[in-house]
């Protein structure tokens, strides 16, 4: 069953991600970090079903912080 794009915007928020407000058109939201280079964008209200592409892009960014934060270590 496919994560609902408000459960992305949580990983997003507890991984440290911060939303950039008044960014994109429409349902678009960009969350950007500190150690990442490029912003994950989301779109869609936050009851939708988010697609596959959504998580995997989220997951991908997460997985990416925390090999950057233990490489820092």
């Amino acid at each position: 069953m496919p994560k609902k794009v408000r459960e992305l915007k949580q990983m997003l928020h507890k991984a440290g991600f911060i939303l950039l407000p008044k960014r994109g058109k429409g349902s678009h939201s960009y969350w950007l970090h500190a150690l990442l280079s490029k912003p994950v964008v989301l779109s869609g209200k936050d009851s939708n079903d988010a697609k596959p592409y959504q998580e995997k892009d989220v997951i991908a960014a997460i997985e990416e912080l925390e090999q950057l934060q233990q490489g820092d270590e």
